[in-house]
């Protein structure tokens, strides 16, 4: 498999739907090895969903390219909070109003601003992470205005087996009633769709790389 020419015509493919929508390539279980070669073509926005395992793979990497952005993309512990702040530009996954006060409280040791985004929870299940829509207006509140934490905009991931259209408009309509206008939405296998209800941010692994290995 070329990674990169995988790569090459998503980012094609992604720019023939929009020019305001930025592939966030997630590279969890991959080495910098496997990842080089789009470091080396010059794209700059990767994910992570565990804080250990991007502190090991990408520290030294970006303490020399200042220019990449390192998004955090799954579920934050209160007590990864200070290692994912100095390591990364995005966390996509705001969720609750502890660990909300947590990032705040890590900025202002180390007088950084992340971009956060807030996540939607869509499904039924207490297990699914995100705040639900119902109480997202009062959590937006808090974080921006009580918090003073640098909100950019709404992200979700549809539920398994529905249609994701309809969760990406809803997300878009969420963020317009709440004055958020950036929207992190659709992976590998709904992108196109994500981008055509005005995402900014795709996050794409597995069309790139291949299915990872199940540990």
């Amino acid at each position: 498999m070329n990674i990169l020419n995988n790569f090459i015509q998503i980012k094609n493919e992604v720019l023939s739907l929009s020019n305001n929508t930025k592939i966030v390539v997630v590279t969890k279980t991959f080495d910098i090895n496997t990842i080089k070669p789009i470091i080396d073509y010059g794209h700059k926005d990767f994910g992570e969903n565990k804080v250990q395992e991007a502190k090991l793979k990408w520290s030294s990497l970006i303490s020399k390219n200042l220019t990449i952005n390192l998004h955090f993309i799954g579920k934050l512990q209160t007590n990864k909070v200070s290692d994912a702040v100095k390591l990364f530009s995005f966390i996509h996954s705001l969720s609750t109003e502890k660990l909300a006060k947590t990032c705040m409280e890590e900025e202002s040791l180390i007088k950084k601003r992340i971009k956060y985004f807030i996540q939607i929870n869509f499904s039924d299940s207490d297990h699914r992470n995100g705040i639900e829509p119902k109480n997202i207006k009062d959590f937006v509140k808090y974080c921006i205005h009580d918090l003073n934490l640098n909100i950019i905009g709404l992200m979700c991931i549809p539920p398994l087996n529905e249609v994701s259209d309809l969760f990406f408009s809803q997300l878009r309509k969420i963020a317009n009633e709440n004055n958020l206008f950036q929207l992190s939405m659709g992976m590998s296998n709904d992108y196109p769709a994500a981008i055509k209800n005005g995402s900014n941010y795709v996050r794409i692994g597995s069309k790139i790389f291949g299915d990872r290995e199940i540990k």
